[in-house]
């Protein structure tokens, strides 16, 4: 049986690539892997195709800024993170007035499990995930409007598991898988 293109794991792209290669010319500067283990580490990175495969070749390598709850805030206005951008394993969004876009679907996720705390008061939200994203919402509490949010009927193996909680006062979080 041939796989539908959407059964395919998402492709990663040069950016990922690059920041991977980043990271693991930092890790060799502070002495954490070897000369050796580097030019294999770098051969995976320049290699591989999917998600799944760029996690594994830089498993091992110490987090950066590990056990750090990241925060964004913002009283009124706009928060937004899309394009190519590190995801804490533990993001915390403040806003009172404001909008918030968080899109993930090009993110660099390095963690299995993201947290994502949010605590809104009016204003509404939106979070894209990655295509092979397990999302639980179960920890977040609304106070007006219900999230809107779809189980995907089938996940693809290798994503990583965003769990959102906290609370939202007057607005709507909407929740979305990406497209590629």
């Amino acid at each position: 049986m041939t796989a539908l293109p959407e059964d395919r794991p998402p492709l990663i792209s040069e950016d990922d690539r690059d920041t991977a290669v980043r990271r693991l010319q930092e890790a060799y500067a502070d002495g954490h892997i070897s000369h050796e283990d580097l030019d294999e580490r770098l051969h995976q990175v320049l290699t591989v195709k999917t998600h799944s495969e760029l996690v594994s070749a830089l498993a091992s390598l110490p987090e950066e800024n590990a056990g750090i709850t990241s925060t964004i805030a913002a009283a009124g206005g706009r928060i937004q993170r899309r394009g190519v951008w590190r995801v804490p394993r533990s993001l915390k969004v403040e806003s009172a007035f404001g909008r918030v876009h968080l899109d993930l679907s090009r993110a660099v996720i390095e963690h299995s499990v993201v947290d994502i705390e949010l605590q809104l008061g009016t204003g509404r939200a939106k979070i894209t995930v990655p295509r092979d994203a397990i999302v639980d919402v179960e920890s977040l509490r609304t106070g007006w409007k219900d999230s809107l949010y779809k189980t995907r009927r089938r996940s693809l193996p290798g994503g990583p598991r965003i769990r959102i909680s906290g609370t939202m006062g007057f607005g709507r979080l909407k929740i979305r898988h990406a497209r590629r």
